[in-house]
């Protein structure tokens, strides 16, 4: 009997012997690894870290959207009322969601929204016979001041069909879960009498050597914090970037279709106007962004001219435009920060065994990415509204992109000022295409430096800013024998830095972020035994490795997955096949490490493996 990697070494050496265009996106047919005991559903997950109040006990939960998502298909999202919970002390806020569903289904994207700002955006796993479930939690605190108002409007997006041949209904549950993690108060030192809070400077707040500190008290829908930039002499830096923001904006739809705008081409514009208040100090804008469509794959799409050819074209593809995009954000027309997102697989997407149980990264958690504003708040501080606007570079149909702007308030001013300093952007791309029927090679290099300073006179005295942003992109798709093989390589890295200076010149802030993800995709199609049907064998290696730094501090995520598998395809259907699927997690920072290693074959979890000491590395 061959083991299954020899079997895919044996289809890598068969020579094809036909042309045919081959999707990337796939329903499963039939249920091809039934649990034996029982047929109990089966418990999908996305490999993460704990989060740090996992193990205590709740305040209080707020139990807010039950709902089946059957024929949602154009609908609006569904919307209910949201106010915190009376009686309920908390610091800290947790977003889950519970979904199972049974039959056939396509992935569906799903987005859950708190009047109009988006907290979450995740997809749905492709269900089984016998069903399948699963939980995702999602650390909320840093919408705090927005989770303690009241009246607001919890809304959550999931477009589904159900007929014949789609039969799998979405039954979602969405709870809030409070936590109160705060210690007890710190006693005075025996030597002075306790620091009173009027005395501070109501921006600079410095504890003493016994570490007293002016402490976050949240209560209800009163969210009370010095505004200020809290000094922690441990790290020795000022822990602005973790202090959530006083205010949140959306920069959202209407709602109506969901509060995504959809951009459905480079040439798509989107934009919403907003003004902001005169004692913001700090800006940050979150940007939320997925591909879909004919662009869900992006980063395999040949050129426009490929697809032109005479061989290519009896495809009938629109997948093109080569393999570059990137989500452009702009204020009044200028480009203000850039994002290459993350290539997130669906658990349709490359081949669906791949994801039984263990989904892709970020499947279930899609990342949002966090572009520094406040240089720019010198134009931003003039009492006027401004418009915020998304596009997609070389994008075609379809990407659904929104935004949360976060906003820091100086308390002890009615008006900060400020001004915007000196711009130095810089973007180079490169293109370079061969090909001959079938088989062809193209390359592109993208790449985007950008720097903006400025300053800003608050309560606290005289501060410059700077943020500097760093973009890079390296692609090759080539297709070799006659189209049938293919091969994607991938590298992005983005890095980001954020510094705060007094007038004096001295460093007081300092952070930044770096990413890298590559991405290797290797596929061969042969053709089937049966009418209309062919076989395609699939090797992926997808990761992230980031790097956030605070100050002296800093952490580290490193996140792996090698996925090998063959499926049998008809139109858009599997109808069988096998896969291999092998993830390798770690994570550390200045207090704590995790790792975790899973290995699945074939819809089975083989082994299972975490460890707090950060034994295993990548």
């Amino acid at each position: 009997m061959l083991s299954f990697l020899q079997i895919l070494t044996l289809f890598s050496l068969i020579i094809p012997l036909y042309s045919s265009p081959t999707p990337l996106h796939f329903i499963k047919r039939h249920s091809f690894h039934k649990n034996a005991i029982n047929s109990q559903p089966q418990q999908y997950f996305q490999v993460t870290r704990p989060l740090p109040f996992d193990s205590l006990n709740t305040s209080c939960t707020l139990p807010i959207v039950t709902h089946n998502f059957s024929n949602t298909y154009g609908l609006p999202p569904v919307s209910v009322p949201y106010s915190p919970p009376l009686n309920c002390p908390w610091t800290d806020v947790v977003l889950e969601i519970q979904v199972s569903c049974q039959g056939e289904q396509y992935d569906r994207i799903a987005g859950v929204w708190l009047s109009g700002r988006e907290l979450i955006r995740t997809s749905t796993a492709e269900p089984t016979e016998d069903g399948i479930f699963w939980v995702v939690r999602k650390d909320v605190t840093r919408y705090s001041s927005l989770l303690a108002q009241e009246n607001l409007t919890l809304s959550m997006m999931l477009e589904n069909i159900v007929n014949d041949y789609f039969t799998g209904v979405y039954q979602v549950n969405v709870t809030f879960l409070y936590y109160d993690t705060s210690p007890h108060p710190a006693p005075a030192p025996a030597t002075a009498p306790a620091p009173d809070p009027d005395s501070f400077d109501p921006l600079i707040v410095i504890p003493g050597e016994d570490e007293f500190y002016y402490r976050t008290s949240r209560k209800l829908k009163s969210v009370e914090y010095p505004l200020s930039f809290e000094v922690n002499y441990e790290k020795g830096s000022f822990e602005l970037y973790d202090r959530p923001a006083d205010l949140i904006l959306p920069i959202s739809s209407s709602g109506i279709d969901g509060f995504w705008f959809r951009i459905q081409n480079e040439s798509d514009i989107h934009s919403k106007r907003v003004e902001i208040p005169p004692n913001t100090y700090r800006a940050v804008i979150e940007v939320f962004s997925s591909a879909h469509g004919d662009d869900e794959f992006w980063y395999s799409n040949p050129p426009d001219a490929y697809l032109l050819n005479v061989e290519a074209k009896e495809s009938g593809s629109k997948r093109g435009h080569g393999a570059y995009r990137e989500v452009l954000v702009k204020i009044d027309g200028d480009l203000v920060g850039s994002v290459v997102p993350f290539p997130v697989i669906f658990t349709g997407g490359i081949n669906p065994l791949f994801w039984e149980p263990v989904v892709g990264i970020g499947a279930f958690d899609l990342p949002s990415y966090d572009l520094e504003l406040t240089p720019f708040l010198g134009l931003l501080l003039d009492g006027k509204p401004h418009s915020f606007t998304f596009e997609v570079a070389d994008g075609i149909s379809f990407w659904l992109v929104d935004a949360n702007l976060h906003l820091w308030l100086d308390a002890g001013l009615m008006e900060v000022q400020a001004c915007i300093g000196s711009s130095e952007p810089e973007f180079t791309l490169e293109r370079e295409s061969k090909f001959d029927g079938l088989g062809g090679k193209f390359e592109v290099e993208a790449e985007r430096k950008a720097k903006i300073s400025g300053w800003m006179n608050m309560a606290a005295g005289y501060f410059t800013t700077s943020f500097e942003q760093k973009v890079k992109l390296e692609n090759t798709v080539k297709y070799y024998n006659n189209g049938l093989s293919k091969l994607v390589e991938q590298k992005v890295k983005d890095k980001s830095e954020f510094t705060i200076k007094s007038g004096n010149g001295e460093v007081i802030f300092y952070t930044s972020t770096k990413r890298e993800y590559p991405l290797k995709l290797n596929t061969v199609t042969l053709p089937g035994r049966e009418e209309n049907t062919y076989q395609m064998t699939t090797k992926l290696e997808t990761s992230i490795e980031e790097k956030k730094t605070v100050g002296e501090s800093s952490s580290t995520l490193k996140d792996r997955q090698e996925c090998n598998g063959w499926m049998l395809v008809k139109d858009h259907d599997v109808l069988s096949g096998g896969a291999y699927t092998h993830q390798n997690y770690s994570f550390k920072d200045a207090a704590n490490c995790y790792s975790r290693i899973v290995v699945a074959e074939n819809g089975a979890v083989l082994g299972d493996s975490s460890s707090l000491l950060c034994v295993h590395s990548l």
